[in-house]
């Protein structure tokens, strides 16, 4: 197993993950993987939040035959857990994108490629057996993206999440600091960071791509990394309306799933605009610092949907999911399921497709005996009745 297995066998929890991969993966891409913006204080509550929710522990319950399987989007999953879509995957570890998807396929548990990513649709489809999820941002370039539907329908994903809070980029001081680039630019520091991670460059030469695959090749004048890089700054869409959600609707025909929902109105809104599910989301505290946490935001969309009479439609998480406690309390709180970003690119950054399988092992284990210790057998079954009234209420 080399590389790929050193470390594993003692990372028992996301935690260790992220420091093995922290050790492994140069400044840049792990800086922006890890970094928020402004003064990261969404990033911080994301997490923060979690940890101030308190179980309620149950004793002399059967818990002899647990299952935490359940059901996103109409697919089954071995837990209420999705690997949520994730930009530069492909730079954490070689192929990344690729051997995250085939990792989520054979633990049973849902893939979402990003716009954003190093692999392309093809590659990933061309590697797994079922279908993944494809995640849109809509450009300027509304051709592109009908081309982009296009080849997600090509590649027979059965979901499509139109992300619908990056119209403008928010400000992230680690990238600037950085000079983050795709691949990355040919300086001293550059050349710094990307030596003093040896391990990573070795794998890096299996790498298939260094650019964007979704992009380079297909759209408009983007033929190598110079034009690429100022067809991304001009491309995302300040005028995006609910009237684009229609139109992405329209074009994809499947299961349309809306992230980067933080406020009830939104929520009510994406309902009745026909999505299937949305994702409370604030895009891992990466936009709008100063924003509530995504956990804060939840009960108010539950309760709002429901008042309503949209209570039918899924509502999942996003954002400070680190641990299968965390997913726990999300679902005691009324969420379908889970999405997670960072831990997954922890351990793909820590041992590409072996570490994804840690992380969900993790989480799934996790899970499964927080649960028992709240005295319940079946996910399904998990209600707010789990949880103590909270230190600082928000729910």
């Amino acid at each position: 197993r080399g590389i790929r297995g050193r470390g594993l066998a003692n990372a028992c929890c996301v935690e260790d993950l992220r420091a093995l991969a922290k050790a492994r993966v140069p400044k840049p891409f792990w800086e922006y993987v890890e970094s928020g913006s402004w003064t990261q204080s969404t990033l911080e509550r994301n997490t923060s939040d979690f940890a101030d929710i308190l179980f309620r522990q149950k004793i002399l319950k059967d818990i002899g035959e647990r299952d935490v399987s359940s059901e996103l989007a109409g697919q089954h999953c071995s837990m209420p857990v999705a690997l949520s879509p994730c930009g530069f995957g492909g730079m954490m570890f070689a192929n990344g994108e690729v051997e995250a998807a085939l990792a989520a396929e054979k633990f049973g548990v849902p893939f979402a490629l990003s716009t954003m990513s190093i692999g392309s649709i093809e590659d990933v489809a061309a590697a797994t057996s079922k279908p993944f999820w494809f995640q849109l941002y809509v450009m300027r370039d509304r051709g592109f993206v009908s081309d982009l539907i296009l080849r997600a329908k090509a590649a027979k994903c059965s979901a499509l999440i139109l992300t619908v809070d990056l119209q403008v980029l928010g400000k992230r001081h680690a990238d600037v600091k950085n000079g983050l680039a795709v691949p990355p630019k040919p300086t001293l520091q550059s050349a710094i960071n990307i030596l003093s991670r040896p391990a990573w460059c070795v794998d890096m030469l299996r790498s298939r791509r260094w650019s964007f695959g979704n992009i380079v090749g297909h759209a408009k004048r983007v033929s190598n990394m110079a034009s690429l890089s100022s067809w991304t700054a001009e491309q995302f869409d300040p005028t995006l309306s609910w009237k684009d959600v229609e139109w992405v609707k329209k074009q994809w025909g499947g299961t349309l799933i809306i992230k980067g929902v933080m406020d009830p109105e939104d929520a009510v809104l994406a309902a009745l605009s026909g999505a299937d599910a949305v994702v409370v989301s604030n895009h891992g505290g990466r936009q709008l610092d100063g924003a509530p946490s995504s956990l804060s935001a939840l009960p108010p969309i539950l309760e709002a949907l429901e008042a309503a009479n949209l209570s039918s439609m899924e509502v999942w998480l996003d954002g400070g999911v680190r641990s299968g406690q965390d997913v726990l309390r999300a679902v005691a709180l009324g969420a379908s399921g889970v999405m997670v970003g960072r831990p997954w690119l922890y351990g793909l950054g820590a041992a590409g497709g072996d570490g994804v399988t840690r992380c969900l092992e993790i989480i799934k284990e996790e899970l499964e005996l927080s649960m028992a210790f709240c005295g319940h057998r079946s996910i399904k079954d998990v209600s707010r009745d789990i949880l103590l009234p909270p230190r600082k209420p928000f729910y």
